[in-house]
């Protein structure tokens, strides 16, 4: 009786890759997942880039440079090398940085002329916000003021107020050359709608100090990709 040669794979059979259609169309699917994840969430700037940092040490062994902690830094050292620590706050939250400026160091009481302090502060940071490595940035100037009304023929009211100082810092800015075109700052009017403290105590009577907290501009320093959601 013959012996029956074994079963051998045919050099020339294909192989079934049907397969790879399946896998690539989950894979297409958890992508536009993790897409709508992330056009619904609001990032956080500073977790972003600790987590872009920490990545890059971990996985990939090298060192990764933050922008908003290189550019936070580079501001607290002008607060300090003016001596502004008691007019100037530099700070961080999940947007970008925030600058805030006491008004009574930086304008005339009732007007929106800059003194010769803010014109020497708003200098040294417009030199830091035209540098190359902060062009991604975006700049937004607030005005805020507190809920003593004002009535002057430049003001009618705390809203022209707010806006002609706001609009004062970021002319200033273009003056200096942060951004000639004005395309990457904004300029905002709040007037008292969103003040840090109550003007008024319990009994309805001013409170001074914190009148004085509330009149204020904030500079908010954010890269571009922040609000791209």
């Amino acid at each position: 009786m013959a012996r029956r040669k074994p079963l051998t794979r045919r050099k020339n059979e294909e192989v079934n890759e049907d397969w790879l259609a399946t896998y690539a169309d989950a894979i297409t699917l958890l992508m536009a997942f993790f897409v709508l994840l992330v056009s619904f969430s609001k990032i956080e700037i500073p977790l972003f880039e600790k987590v872009q940092a920490g990545i890059a040490d971990q996985i990939g062994k090298r060192d990764v440079v933050r922008p908003t902690q290189v550019l936070e830094t580079d501001l607290q050292d002008v607060v300090f090398n003016l001596q502004m620590d008691s007019e100037v706050s530099i700070s961080t939250d999940d947007e970008g940085i925030l600058i805030e400026l006491a008004d009574g160091a930086f304008f005339h009481p009732g007007s929106a002329n800059l003194t010769n302090d803010g014109v020497l502060f708003l200098k040294d940071v417009g030199d830091l916000l035209k540098e190359p490595r902060y062009l991604g940035f975006q700049i937004e100037v607030m005005g805020h003021t507190d809920d003593s009304p004002i009535n002057t023929p430049r003001f009618p009211s705390n809203w022209e107020l707010a806006a002609g100082r706001a609009i004062a810092v970021v002319r200033f800015f273009g003056a200096v050359g942060v951004d000639p075109n004005q395309k990457r700052m904004r300029a905002i009017s709040y007037g008292d709608t969103q003040p840090k403290l109550p003007n008024l105590n319990d009994d309805g009577d001013p409170i001074p100090e914190n009148r004085a907290e509330n009149r204020r501009i904030e500079i908010r320093v954010f890269p571009q990709y922040s609000r791209v959601f």
